[in-house]
């Protein structure tokens, strides 16, 4: 009988310090759950203009591209695209065909970490450049092939005749001219700096001057990321073309904005600046995550 009472004794002490460290791994759960969220700086740091880069060895696409975004801005096409992303639409699958020279194919150079100008979801892309691309070759009477690489690839590609023209959020800079022919431009951008949710050093800005004022006080202590090959990196790094003098804090370039974020959020970095409208996809998408 002694026996059975010391066993009942020490086995309820025992269900009780289970009880009492499960409360306690809930308690550091709920700590641990309390994770950074991220802001956009509501202030457009430059003015940018979007356009596609074009295989320069072939002019009269270049012709086609531009009578086709002349076309999709009076007839409502891009604004209907545009609302699939910006407004009450929905976001329309556009599949790649698997390149084969032997048919008459129209292919595409993007970067598909560019929320929503092109992402995937599975097999599929979206994007408002994803699905532009599907109405031009619709236009052409060709076949879509869309080839996703690395952004600072894409106008190089094209170059190389690899592929006939690039649809990646792509800035008209001289530069890159070197390698594209650039297309009228469909879009007007700029960059924006992302923050952590309690930053407060930018709250009384106005313009883009007191956003510059206080990150040109910064020195290398600080750090800055960037979307690798992007005007973000120019700015950053300094650009001749651009006018852009550079920061001086340490900075550093990642193959797609959303790794720049959620670095921002684990705490190696302080800033980030990118792309206006994947600026606020990004940080929305992210911080539903946390």
């Amino acid at each position: 009988m002694k026996l059975k009472k010391f066993l009942a004794i020490t086995m309820s002490a025992a269900l009780a310090m289970t009880a009492l460290t499960a409360c306690g791994s809930k308690s550091d759960d709920s700590k641990s759950s309390d994770k950074k969220t991220a802001k956009v700086i509501e202030i457009d740091l430059t003015d940018e203009e979007y356009a596609f880069g074009v295989d320069k060895t072939q002019p009269d696409l270049l012709k086609e591209v531009n009578t086709f975004i002349a076309d999709m801005n009076s007839d409502g096409t891009f604004e209907e695209i545009c609302n699939h992303y910006f407004g009450d639409g929905e976001p329309v699958a556009v599949e790649s065909a698997t390149l084969d020279s032997s048919k008459d194919q129209l292919v595409v150079a993007t970067n598909a970490a560019f929320e929503p100008f092109e992402y995937t979801k599975g097999e599929n892309y979206y994007g408002i450049d994803m699905e532009i691309a599907k109405a031009l070759a619709d236009k052409l009477g060709k076949e879509l092939v869309i080839q996703n690489m690395d952004f600072d690839a894409v106008c190089l590609s094209v170059g190389q005749q690899k592929c006939d023209i690039a649809m990646a959020g792509l800035t008209i800079k001289p530069d890159r001219e070197e390698y594209v022919a650039f297309s009228d431009s469909y879009y007007k951008a700029s960059q924006k700096l992302i923050v952590p949710s309690d930053n407060t050093e930018f709250d009384e800005c106005k313009t883009a001057d007191d956003v510059n004022a206080i990150l040109n006080a910064k020195d290398s202590s600080s750090k800055i990321g960037f979307q690798t090959g992007t005007t973000g990196q120019f700015y950053c790094e300094g650009d001749d073309d651009w006018g852009f003098a550079g920061l001086k804090m340490t900075s550093t370039g990642y193959k797609n904005g959303s790794l720049a974020v959620q670095d921002l959020l684990n705490g190696n970095l302080n800033y980030v600046i990118i792309d206006s409208a994947p600026a606020e996809a990004i940080t929305k998408a992210l911080n539903s995550m946390q």
